[in-house]
């Protein structure tokens, strides 16, 4: 019988690397300076300081330091710490500890009833494939689409989500809209989806790296042009904030914190593949509803008082001409 895995030692490894390891697996993920602020602290209680350490005197060479030790702990127990960068937030730099054996929709099966995984995957595909068309690429969902798919399709003549999946069986009863509000409160907290201030759910850049695969085999058609989850034309990676050729048939995309040195490498400032002009102006994520002139005028009415019916109901009127498509 082939023996458990062991948790390694690397040379080195103390008490306070076990401790910064715990954190990192109970957080999911780290920028720099929320770990400085945590090797801060571990440092304050380990090293014996007299006074406590300061956040800043943490170097990025004293946690990368960290995380290579972490890593060389967790290897031999297939988790894994990736490096992403935030879409939202200029690029910033995010460190994921994830599971590097298991799919993420077998994680999350874990830990949630089968039904709130159901639950999930219809979320996922009014993300990438109902709201995210050659016309409108939103890939985010707001709280009344969210709840719109708390129970599944009962459809006999197609698939529940057009992706290979079987209809809804009657095993499947899907989830009450309180359910859905709190399991929607959960995955934000776990560190799977985010939620903007303007109220819409998408993708945590910790989700994007531990769903890369699956969200690829799932959405993307080799036999078909338009592939519902493209890459930055710079770094490669998945684009679910930034920004898009003009051209709706065109599937160039460039993240907003890629796009100053893409452009500083090329003569002109012409879409790669269709060589239309690129403005800058057409976008990936919520900013294709938000931008829109009637999403602003939502945002006067509610600056002025006006009731939240009356603030949504250009949203939605925006987000029903995508399910049109």
């Amino acid at each position: 019988m082939d023996e458990e895995p062991m948790l390694t030692t690397p040379d080195g490894y103390g008490d306070a690397n076990r401790a910064f390891l715990q954190a990192f697996m109970a957080r999911g993920t780290f920028t720099f300076p929320d770990a400085q602020k945590v090797i801060a602290e571990i440092m304050t209680v380990y090293d014996g300081a007299d006074e406590p350490v300061d956040p800043q005197s943490i170097t990025m060479d004293d946690f990368t330091n960290f995380v290579r030790m972490a890593r060389e702990a967790v290897e031999p127990l297939d988790f894994d710490i990736r490096i992403t960068r935030d879409q939202k937030r200029g690029g910033e730099r995010v460190w994921v500890f994830m599971n590097a054996h298991s799919d993420a929709p077998t994680q999350l099966a874990t830990t949630h009833t089968p039904e709130e995984v159901a639950f999930i995957k219809r979320l996922l595909d009014a993300m990438f494939s109902e709201f995210n068309t050659p016309r409108m690429e939103v890939m985010a969902v707001d709280e009344g689409q969210a709840l719109k798919v708390s129970r599944p399709s009962r459809s006999r003549d197609s698939p529940a989500n057009g992706h290979g999946e079987a209809p809804a069986t009657a095993a499947d009863k899907g989830l009450k809209h309180s359910e859905v509000l709190a399991l929607l409160s959960t995955l934000v907290a776990e560190g799977w989806l985010e939620k903007s201030r303007h109220g819409f759910y998408s993708l945590s850049p910790r989700a994007l790296v531990e769903l890369w695969s699956w969200l690829v085999e799932t959405y993307n058609d080799a036999e078909d042009d338009w592939q519902n989850i493209k890459f930055c034309e710079a770094c490669k990676e998945i684009v679910t904030h930034g920004q898009r050729c003009s051209e709706p048939d065109c599937t160039i995309r460039l993240h907003d914190f890629c796009q100053d040195g893409y452009w500083r490498t090329r003569r002109d400032k012409k879409c790669p593949k269709c060589q239309k002009p690129w403005d800058g102006n057409h976008f990936v994520g919520e900013r294709a509803i938000t931008t829109r002139a009637g999403f602003q005028r939502g945002r006067g009415r509610r600056s002025g008082g006006g009731r939240r019916s009356e603030v949504q109901e250009p949203v939605e009127e925006d987000m029903e001409e995508v399910e049109e498509e």
